[in-house]
């Protein structure tokens, strides 16, 4: 008799297993990561984190007043990539305008013209064609062209917002890190009154020193004879 309740009670612990289990809580649903999407049940998948790259991280100080950083992707784009940092590093950008900054449709700021009208670019020869998958979201820098696809040159317009239709007919070549808000101030217009400047711009791993404002305009020269007091208002 006592072999039988010792069997007894083994089956009551095996047969009490999986009840305890149907009546516990229920199993861990998918973590949703932002950054990754649904992870292994019952796990938290760790976020990516790109490490920084100095060597493809271009910086424009603009007028507007603050600096813009932008992830070049030579994983894309790298003639367009390598156009660009030749370019910076010659000084080609320094100075050079936003000459045509439109809100929508296009939503986007072009500039990388040297004679500031739409037209220039620079002596180096033009780029073929690096249609990829990155999207023209908002902050994506991406190559202006003319009708000819493989036109792309010095210029570059950047998306105040998501203009999808742009995908695989112009190239993105980097994206906007830091400092969005400068690129949002930029002046609009087709050209703007007062344009927005690049005042320099660098490659990150060359060491730029910290954001320099623009000068203060001059004050006008008064005419010979004559002072402030006596202008009239």
């Amino acid at each position: 008799m006592r072999f039988v309740a010792a069997l007894a009670a083994v089956a009551a612990i095996f047969i009490a297993v999986p009840a305890a289990a149907q009546g516990g809580p229920p199993p861990p649903k998918p973590v949703i990561d932002p950054l990754e999407g649904v992870g292994v049940e019952g796990t938290t998948r760790v976020p990516i984190v790109v490490p920084a790259d100095p060597e493809n991280t271009w910086v424009l100080d603009l007028s507007t007043g603050g600096r813009v950083s932008i992830r070049l992707r030579p994983d894309a784009a790298p003639k367009m990539v390598e156009q660009i940092k030749t370019l910076t590093r010659r000084k080609f950008y320094d100075g050079v305008t936003f000459h045509r900054v439109i809100d929508a449709p296009e939503s986007m700021a072009q500039g990388g013209d040297p004679t500031g009208t739409g037209g220039g670019e620079s002596d180096l020869p033009d780029v073929p064609a690096e249609f990829n998958n990155l999207p023209h979201a908002r902050g994506a820098v991406s190559a202006a062209r003319t009708q000819d696809p493989n036109s792309a040159n010095s210029q570059f317009f950047i998306m105040f917002g998501p203009r999808l239709g742009f995908d695989h007919d112009y190239t993105v070549f980097g994206r906007v890190i830091y400092g969005m808000e400068w690129v949002d101030k930029i002046e609009r217009g087709e050209p703007p009154a007062n344009p927005t400047r690049v005042l320099r711009a660098y490659i990150a791993s060359d060491n730029p020193p910290p954001y320099q404002a623009a000068p203060a305009p001059a004050a006008p020269a008064l005419p010979p004879g004559e002072t402030k007091a006596t202008l009239p208002q």
